[in-house]
């Protein structure tokens, strides 16, 4: 059923409370599995991604009690992590279109002597996997196919492994999360093209570091020695990147928008917003209530790089299709490989409304031009979501096939959005 994107006859005004981190969420729910006693994690992002990962842990023998939305306790892998009780019959793994599920829980499942099936939505087969499974391989342990559907067994015996991650930081991410937790520990490599996305990596190494893990990083390589993974009582901190769209919000319309809980320092990538959307229009101003942005309506084209943040592109591309100049958003190459083809469904959409949105090699150009009514397809995209959504606030008639996609990072999305709107 198509949602019809709410249109702004007013300044857009209001506090914005939005839901955890997605990524933050994910690298708590392996590391409390992993850990050695039980942990709770607070303020956990209650969404698709999340619930497949909570079924993916518990599968494989955690308990994760989540009755309580703002305290979940999480009980550590039992005896199918450790392998001491195989069975001959698969463990199935569900893992949506959801990259962290694909990509963090296998290395958890090989720790054991099981073997577990992974499988997913229709569109996941095409979501690079190929570089985390060959990885495993050299780790001793034996994976059916390169894609999902895949099917992994252990135990991982290895200690050294080298791999391309130039199409996605989830790769190294994925490995050192559960590194701890193998026999010899991990030298993990990366050989290729630049890593996208590397605060994502970051963020990883961060999250280790707070259960006492510590992760030598010189170059390309990580290692990380045997050693126990502290249990925590950790809170989870708002989505920044989810943010983002809101922001945008206030900039198109000229309005103002608080993001309640704004923290003064993270290791987001999504810290970077105020810094990216400064740069379009807006000011924006940090205080104990949050963070802040005035905008005046007016949107300026901007030629940025957005490699390491690259979850921003749709936003910053809606925002780029309202300026006053042409933009060029580049390094995003790699998000081809996302929920979908993030460049190629951007071009199509923004340039089927009346924009003119190109495709390069490795990102896009626009070139404003005068929006009309029609269809966004989001391509079951959470991002592609907000980009027609925040373009219907300032052209009327956009409508979007499938807004109920937002679920992966905010299931109360449409309903947020719709109450921006006076």
């Amino acid at each position: 059923m198509t949602w019809s994107a709410p249109f702004a006859h007013t300044p857009v005004k209001g506090t914005v409370l939005v839901p955890g981190s997605k990524s933050a969420t994910a690298r708590a729910l392996v590391l409390s599995a992993l850990a050695g006693e039980s942990g709770v994690i607070r303020g956990g992002l209650a969404a698709r991604d999340t619930s497949l990962m909570i079924a993916a842990l518990g599968a494989l023998g955690a308990s994760i009690d989540d009755s309580d939305p703002a305290m979940w306790v999480v009980a550590p892998l039992g005896s199918v992590a450790t392998g001491s009780d195989p069975s001959p019959n698969p463990t199935r793994i569900d893992c949506g279109l959801a990259g962290t599920v694909m990509r963090f829980v296998p290395p958890v499942a090989a720790l054991g002597t099981q073997s577990v099936s992974f499988f997913g939505d229709e569109a996941a087969s095409a979501r690079p996997q190929r570089p985390l499974l060959e990885g495993l391989r050299q780790l001793g342990v034996r994976v059916e196919s390169d894609s999902l559907p895949f099917l992994v067994t252990g135990p991982l015996s290895g200690h050294e492994a080298v791999i391309d991650s130039s199409g996605s930081s989830q790769f190294v991410s994925g490995l050192i999360l559960s590194a701890p937790r193998f026999p010899q520990g991990l030298r993990l490599t990366h050989q290729g093209p630049p890593i996208p996305s590397l605060p994502h990596i970051e963020m990883t190494v961060a999250a280790l570091a707070d259960r006492g893990v510590r992760v030598r990083h010189e170059g390309c390589t990580w290692e990380v020695a045997p050693s126990p993974i502290a249990a925590l009582d950790e809170t989870i901190e708002p989505d920044l990147t989810t943010a983002a769209v809101f922001f945008a919000a206030a900039l198109v319309t000229g309005g103002s928008l608080t993001v309640s809980g704004w923290p003064a320092y993270s290791t987001q990538p999504g810290a970077r917003v105020p810094e990216i959307l400064s740069l379009i229009g807006g000011s924006f101003m940090w205080s104990e209530a949050g963070l802040t942005v005035v905008g005046d309506g007016v949107l300026h084209g901007i030629d940025v790089d957005l490699h390491d943040v690259s979850e921003l592109t749709p936003v910053v591309a809606a925002l780029a299709t309202l300026a006053d100049s042409p933009s060029r958003i580049r390094s995003v190459a790699h998000i081809r490989g996302h929920e979908t083809d993030r460049l190629a469904a951007l071009a199509s959409e923004i340039t089927a409304l009346g924009g003119d949105c190109r495709e390069h090699d490795d990102g896009l150009a626009v070139y404003p031009r005068p929006l009309h009514a029609g269809v966004f397809h989001t391509y079951a995209d959470h991002r592609l979501a907000h980009a027609g959504a925040l373009l219907g606030l300032v052209t009327e008639g956009i409508s979007l096939d499938d807004v109920a996609c937002t679920a992966k990072t905010m299931p109360t999305f449409p309903d947020v959005w719709e109450g921006l709107i006076e």
